[in-house]
């Protein structure tokens, strides 16, 4: 099965929430999941191994990291064109 990059950032953020990942949408934010600052880590770290991505947040200062976690879909969009430029970029490893 081919999870999309959608499916599997929805699936990774509702498992920080301990919620289905159908209870979770695009116009919710993280403080609307009880993901906490920890939580937020823990998810951005899940999402990097899963799709072998490096995400440019810092914890310390995250309104300065330019990656956008206002909400879920926010999240999704950052992660989609992550990976989008990482294939631009080619796999030549």
């Amino acid at each position: 099965m081919s999870d999309t990059v959608r499916d599997r950032v929805i699936a990774i953020i509702a498992e920080q929430a301990v919620l289905d990942p159908a209870e979770v949408h695009d116009g919710m934010t993280l403080a609307d999941l009880g993901i906490d600052s920890l939580g937020l880590v823990e998810a951005i770290f899940a999402i990097e191994e899963a799709l072998d991505i490096s995400v440019p947040f810092n914890a310390n200062e995250p309104e300065k990291s330019g990656f956008d976690i206002s909400s879920v879909g926010a999240i999704i969009a950052a992660v989609e064109g992550l990976v989008a430029e990482q294939k631009e970029g080619g796999d030549s490893g």
